[in-house]
């Protein structure tokens, strides 16, 4: 491998060209003219709509340093928990020890952008902690603007961002390719691998060369579950307690799983613990979305008022506990709630959480492909109500105000957004005239303004 990461050729004219003109575009976006502005000259599309999502999220070009997120103490804790720790010798063998006298850094972020590893050449490294490219820190779109960890994120596709296309004027002497990591059985979104250096980290095979190690990756991590749900099966339950299987060497450090909840689009929820995945009673579903959105605990009287329509009972609510500890019990000991408050034990990330922070963070393409649908739909419980709401609403806002007419045209095919002509008009205007979708949008303009009249 340590022959694929070489420099590349001095760039061209083209290549001087683009920066050129992302300096010029680097002016306007000082006079604040930027992004309102339909075309700049010579500036790539990508890069001239990550600006604009940046301006909006308020990101700051002229801040040298991206800020951080974790200490070291949390750092630790949470990269060892994280199911990208398991994958870390592929990425080791594959990208790092390739780079370390190559001039390259690689760079192992989670799903919002939080970057966990930071490993590579030595040089590179006490240069790049110079803007803050460290552990712990933070590298979304949000935060620092268009880089290529947090646009690769944002974008849910591998990227190469050069020189003077970086939001953030300090990144100006790095060039970075970066590819998102998705979880190969649910597809959902687990991190970002990145090669940041000087012009080497963008050279035309670069961006294969992450895409074949995040696809490698990608095919250990299945392999080690597989691996893990056989030496599951070969040991009676009786004889398996949490973490059996670390402890006896079967699988490296890091949990190879997320713990979830689906709530998106179903009545009753998909809890997944440790890998084992039950679908739980609408009750008990609710139960689970409101400890799950309030990490601090619940008393008896505060669930109850979101989880009962009028007056709640505890008396019906401690019922409900007592049948839901016998079902957690099953799956795993240390997925039992507390009480007094009632509060999760474990992180449990719901599906709606992921939805929000991708929002929070300008990622409303990422937010789009998670979103399955409205939280437990046929719930009536208030704070499920509120949930759903919440979710729903900034999910269209963010579409409506940032999305491309692609992602508006996904959104109408939501069931929520049957009857929504609003979403149609602003598809229909950023449409080119002569694309063969405009058809579908009126026809269904046309659908909605006869039900209406009738």
């Amino acid at each position: 491998m340590r022959n694929l990461i070489q420099p590349a050729a001095p760039p061209g004219e083209a290549a001087e060209s683009a920066q050129r003109h992302a300096l010029a575009a680097h002016e306007q976006l000082g006079a604040r003219a930027f992004p309102d502005a339909p075309e700049i000259p010579g500036l790539r599309r990508l890069i001239r709509e990550s600006w604009q999502r940046s301006a909006k999220l308020q990101a700051n070009p002229d801040v040298p340093e991206a800020p951080l997120a974790m200490d070291r103490d949390e750092l630790e804790e949470y990269r060892r928990q994280h199911p990208l720790a398991t994958i870390m010798p592929v990425i080791h063998k594959l990208l790092i020890q390739p780079s370390h006298d190559s001039g390259l850094l690689v760079a192992v972020g989670d799903e919002v952008g939080r970057l966990l590893w930071v490993e590579g050449d030595p040089v590179m490294q006490r240069r790049a902690e110079g803007m803050m490219f460290v552990p712990g820190s933070d590298w979304s779109e949000a935060m620092v603007g268009t880089s290529a960890p947090g646009t690769a994120l944002a974008l849910g596709r591998g990227i190469q961002i050069s020189g003077a296309e970086h939001y953030k004027r300090s990144v100006h002497p790095w060039s970075c390719t970066a590819v998102p990591f998705q979880d190969p059985d649910s597809g959902a979104l687990l991190g970002v691998v990145d090669i940041t250096g000087t012009q080497s980290a963008v050279a035309p095979h670069t961006l294969s060369l992450v895409e074949a190690t995040v696809a490698a990756a990608q095919a250990q991590l299945r392999v080690e579950r597989l691996q893990l749900a056989a030496a599951q099966a070969r040991t009676p339950a009786r004889r398996r307690s949490p973490g059996s299987a670390a402890r006896s060497g079967s699988a490296p450090e890091g949990s190879l799983y997320r713990n979830s909840l689906q709530l998106l689009g179903r009545d009753q929820a998909l809890l997944s613990i440790e890998g084992r995945t039950v679908a739980l009673s609408a009750r008990h579903s609710e139960i689970l979305a409101l400890l799950s959105t309030h990490p601090d605990g619940l008393s008896a009287e505060e669930l109850s008022n979101l989880l009962y329509p009028g007056d709640g009972s505890s008396i019906t609510l401690r019922a409900e506990m007592v049948r839901l500890r016998k079902i957690l019990q099953q799956l795993s000991p240390a997925a039992v709630p507390e009480s007094r408050p009632y509060k999760l034990a474990m992180d449990l990330l719901p599906d709606s959480g992921q939805v929000l922070n991708c929002l929070q963070r300008g990622a409303h393409r990422i937010a789009l492909e998670i979103y399955r649908g409205a939280v437990l739909p046929r719930s009536e419980a208030p704070g499920v109500v509120e949930l759903r709401d919440r979710v729903s609403t900034l999910l269209r806002e963010a579409v409506l105000t940032d999305g491309s007419a692609e992602s508006l045209l996904k959104y109408a095919e939501l069931p929520e957004a049957r009857d929504d002509v609003g979403v149609r008009l602003a598809a229909l205007k950023l449409l080119p005239p002569r694309s063969p979708k405009r058809a579908a949008v009126v026809a269904d303009l046309e659908r909605l303004e006869t039900e209406l009249s009738a």
